[in-house]
């Protein structure tokens, strides 16, 4: 029996489901991949009022000051000087769960920030891992999918989880992070914060470096057991907020110190990893920490809904010396997350206090105008189009980032390996990282969700990828999960 025919929503067959389109193989990805945009715009409008992802967050203001001079590096104004202060506002989150969802879950958590710089706003995106499940947007929906509760049955199910993951290999590295000791933090303030993504800074020479983000935190690492979770859960499920609320109101301001893992442009082809693979990790040993600054969270919003679900975030946010990178997925959120915002809060939520720029004096100054809940304020007889002969807002000619070298013919390419790409060597590298103790819990955590499944097979596939990763690693989940499924 020959399997249906995916189509796209005007009825087309899709030739590629797996890879976006892309200029040459590693480039960009290209506009004219409707499957991608149909895709990732139809995702965006699943739900309404909420996010579709991160819906359950927390936010608060305050501060990054530079203490270290990274000049030689980027020529972003904000990171210009040791000194130097910028307003900031940060919002975390779960991302699986929905706005009445608890906060002490197993879930990857949301880590996003809000720079108002004087050059415009610079929007860093990113979570509490260094990775993530999947490498191409065009998997994102479907990731999403199986993670969210089962249309039918209404609740979140193993089975569309594992079975995900079974076709996901390269999902083993974020698994093993997940269901490992930091999958459910203590509180937002005792956990890592990261770019995960690949970006790209210039320095006033022109000069190109690829650039990873990590914010350590300074109040220590301190997560819960699914024990202690899901006791804290069923006290108080908005404990994440609680806890975050009452700190700063109490003057515990929590901080995290920003370190950069900077990687010239002219290494990346050659790397054993690909440098832009949202699986993999720069292992520190090849690129080291380079502290930047230190973020401060010391001021608690007024309205939650104005201002922690009203906020928005996005990755094209960019401001000068600081730009985009091939990294596949990083080049679909670029569209998909100011899509997502003007289709849930309108084309002007930029006009929002907590989303306006404060960088010019009442507000962005650009053509656009009208739309839902428009209230710019171009003043009255201001022209709508340019250039223009009226004195009207003028491009600079200054590009924001080095642009990025192309070749190739356009298509959908799968991206070409490094030396050590695999989907498995870095989840056996984790492994191999961890004490007895977080062996045995991480094994516990991944036998008791995997033990749920009900196909075989996709319980196979899911072992083969443990086995892959280390030999011990899949033995010790193969003997929990065939213990667990005797009893």
């Amino acid at each position: 029996m020959s399997k249906r025919v995916l189509t796209t929503e005007s009825g087309a067959p899709v030739a590629d489901n797996q890879n976006s389109a892309s200029a040459g193989v590693g480039g960009p990805l290209l506009l004219q991949d409707q499957h991608l945009l149909e895709k990732l715009a139809r995702f965006n409008r699943e739900r309404i009022p909420e996010r579709v992802v991160h819906a359950r967050g927390s936010g608060a203001y305050g501060h990054f000051e530079v203490t270290d001079d990274v000049t030689g590096f980027t020529h972003a104004d904000f990171l210009s000087e040791i000194g130097k202060r910028t307003e900031v506002f940060a919002r975390f989150s779960t991302v699986a769960d929905s706005l009445g969802g608890a906060d002490a879950v197993r879930d990857p958590r949301g880590f996003a920030l809000k720079f108002y710089t004087e050059e415009g706003n610079y929007d860093l995106v990113g979570n509490n891992t260094p990775v993530f499940f999947i490498k191409d947007p065009v998997k994102f929906p479907d990731f999403i999918h199986s993670q969210k509760r089962d249309p039918f049955t209404g609740r979140q199910e193993p089975d569309n989880v594992w079975d995900f993951w079974a076709h996901a290999p390269e999902a083993t590295h974020q698994v093993t992070w997940l269901m490992g000791d930091r999958g459910i933090p203590a509180s937002y303030r005792h956990m890592n914060g990261y770019g995960s993504h690949t970006y790209q800074w210039t320095n006033a020479r022109g000069e190109a470096f690829f650039v990873k983000y990590h914010f350590k935190t300074n109040q220590g690492i301190r997560s819960l057991s699914s024990e202690q979770a899901a006791e804290l859960a069923g006290k108080d499920a908005a404990s994440h907020q609680t806890d975050l609320l009452q700190a700063i109101e109490r003057g515990v301001h929590p901080s995290w110190t920003l370190y950069v893992q900077l990687m010239p442009a002219a290494e990346a082809a050659d790397y054993r990893f690909n440098p832009f693979d949202l699986t993999k990790i720069w292992p520190h040993k090849d690129y080291p920490l380079q502290r930047v600054g230190r973020l401060v969270l010391d001021r608690n919003p007024d309205n939650v809904f104005a201002e922690v679900e009203q906020a928005a975030f996005s990755p094209n946010n960019f401001v000068p010396g600081i730009g985009p990178s091939p990294d596949k997925m990083l080049q679909g959120r670029l569209f998909a997350y100011a899509d997502a915002h003007r289709y849930r809060l309108g084309v002007n939520h930029t006009q929002l206090a907590v989303n306006a720029p404060k960088a010019v004096e009442g507000g962005a100054l650009n053509y656009g105008r009208d739309g839902l809940m428009a209230v710019n304020g171009q003043g009255r007889g201001a022209k709508n189009y340019e250039p223009n002969s009226y004195d009207g807002p003028a491009e600079t000619g200054r590009p924001l980032s080095a642009p990025l070298a192309v070749s190739g013919h356009t298509g959908t390419h799968e991206t070409p390996l490094h030396t050590k790409d695999d989907d498995f060597f870095q989840a056996g590298e984790l492994y191999r990282l961890m004490s007895e103790d977080e062996k045995s819990r991480l094994v516990a955590n991944i036998a008791g969700g995997l033990s749920q499944v009900s196909r075989d097979d996709v319980i196979e596939k899911n072992l083969a990828h443990f086995h892959a990763a280390d030999p011990e690693y899949g033995k010790r989940v193969e003997e929990a999960v065939r213990a667990l499924r005797e009893d």
